[in-house]
């Protein structure tokens, strides 16, 4: 990228749009902030999330990749995936590294109940669904919904699918996971849409904080007792992440937070906070990653 090539740190900082430059300065730091930009000009290799384990190693030679922390395949293949080794076989689906970790935090048992909240396209919804989990997926769009079914068809998995808001979901039902990938800024997901950095806009932080609030609090409803919630968002953008969690523990005291430790289901060592949550930057996984921020919480009551 450009930051090693030993490039100016002005051209760096042109990748990215001033504002969010300087939001990224504030929250992370200036090194971390180039760091971010720098990833913006790297070519993004394809993520693979594997059906079974047991396949890694010759796939990881059948696609020319290697096998990340936590089992994802990065391949070094280009072109038609529809070409690749495994595709028609269903052993594998795209998914990136980063956001293959929320769906393992979880660590669900065969014939325990799932829920994937904001499901589509669908890759979380497959890990619950190969990890032996009942497995409910909701998503409002149809046309998104179709995408999970094509993919569940094609890895030979099964799920319940829903189409309706994630927020006002009339059904009564508790599960022992509830995964929330919630709709955000998506400033994480820049490497592959660079384009979203500039599409995007300040006056829109707030407002998809407030969506993610009262997401946040639908889900926190389908927690059994005992269960688990694991939320998720692709954004650099603290109000979306770390902001999110404190206010949640105080509207909702029958949950606790459940730490994250280094390494687990790929949990990059320099993404975990102080307090257990994930915080993964583009550069924290070498050869880049989407950034995202994820917090596994426990309901003890």
């Amino acid at each position: 990228g450009l930051a090693r090539d030993g490039a100016p740190a002005l051209e760096v900082r042109r990748l990215a749009p001033d504002w969010l430059m300087a939001r990224w300065r504030a929250a992370y730091g200036q090194d971390s902030a180039l760091r971010i930009a720098a990833a913006i000009a790297d070519e993004p290799l394809s993520d693979l999330t594997l059906r079974e384990t047991a396949d890694a190693a010759g796939l990881a030679e059948a696609l020319n990749g290697r096998i990340l922390p936590g089992g994802s395949l990065r391949a070094g293949l280009k072109g038609d995936l529809a070409e690749w080794p495994g595709f028609a076989e269903g052993l594998w689906w795209v998914q990136d590294v980063s956001a293959a970790i929320p769906a393992r935090l979880l660590h669900v048992q065969p014939e325990q109940t799932a829920l994937d909240m904001c499901a589509a396209p669908g890759g979380k919804t497959l890990q619950l669904a190969a990890a032996g989990a009942l497995v409910t997926a909701l998503d409002r769009s149809p046309q998104r919904q179709a995408r999970i079914v094509q993919n569940l068809q094609r890895i030979g998995l099964s799920a319940e699918l829903v189409t309706a808001d994630a927020a006002l979901w009339a059904d009564e039902r508790q599960f022992d996971a509830v995964l929330l990938d919630a709709p955000c800024m998506a400033t994480g997901a820049f490497r592959r849409q660079p384009d979203v950095l500039w599409a995007a806009k300040p006056s829109e932080i707030p407002k998809l904080a407030q969506v993610q609030a009262r997401l946040l609090d639908s889900a926190a409803r389908r927690v059994k007792p005992g269960g688990r919630l694991v939320y998720s968002v692709c954004s650099i953008e603290p109000e979306e992440g770390e902001g999110q969690v404190q206010p949640f523990l105080k509207r909702h005291p029958d949950f606790r937070l459940e730490p994250i430790s280094a390494g687990e289901g790929g949990a990059p060592e320099a993404s975990v906070t102080a307090d257990g949550l994930l915080r993964i930057l583009p550069f924290h996984v070498e050869g880049g990653a989407d950034g995202f921020f994820v917090a596994r919480f426990i309901r003890h009551t």
